[in-house]
């Protein structure tokens, strides 16, 4: 049950540990949270999830990183607070503040047909990043944590955010929708690829960008 999960979650030290892929959690598609924690826990839960995709550090946190296989995951993105990142990549990325936030059963939905490729990253592969093409702009509809109802347009970075964390509660990996010739190790991005865009690294490693 889902209760006895998060309580054994909640009798451990923060941080908890993040699930790495091959882990068949991170493979299953996750069941629809229906209210099955208290406030408490739910509060708890929540908590624990934003101490650890801080300390991590990460911009977002789906419950089956950390072994929970129901459709909640939390987001962040302070955005403009990072040193040595040029201003002209935070705008070329389409880097825009995201407050924290809670995302309750998500959905997303493609708005018109423009896509963004950047280098993405991911807190359950560690230590690899690969080029992904998304749609740049998204409908999000779900709930709070509160059970309010979610209905919003996100574009640019924050509606990456989105798109990831909300595939991760769907047994999708964002190597899935990667171009594989892209794949990259965190240092080899830092020192080849920090341009604003990866139109170097597409035609170095040889792979197309939309």
């Amino acid at each position: 049950m889902l209760a006895d999960q998060v309580d054994e979650l909640l009798a451990r030290p923060l941080p908890w540990p993040i699930v790495q892929a091959g882990d068949p959690v991170l493979r299953a598609s996750a069941r629809p949270y229906e209210g099955e924690l208290t406030e408490l826990a739910l509060a708890a839960l929540i908590e624990g999830m934003q101490v650890t995709m801080r300390e991590a550090p990460g911009v977002g946190l789906a419950a089956p990183q950390i072994g929970l296989g129901v459709r909640i995951a939390v987001v962040e993105d302070g955005a403009r607070e990072r040193p040595g990142v040029p201003a002209a990549t935070l705008e070329t990325r389409g880097i825009a503040p995201l407050p924290f936030r809670v995302l309750v059963n998500p959905v997303y939905q493609r708005l018109g047909d423009e896509l963004a490729a950047f280098f993405e990253g991911c807190l359950s592969v560690a230590g690899w990043q690969a080029v992904v093409a998304r749609p740049l702009r998204i409908r999000l509809t779900g709930q709070d944590e509160t059970g309010a109802a979610l209905d919003e347009q996100l574009s640019g970075w924050p509606a990456r955010i989105v798109q990831h964390e909300t595939d991760h509660l769907h047994g999708i990996l964002y190597v899935d929708r990667a171009e594989s010739r892209s794949l990259s190790t965190h240092e080899a991005v830092a020192r080849r690829w920090a341009q604003p865009t990866p139109a170097e690294a597409a035609r170095e490693l040889g792979f197309d960008l939309p």
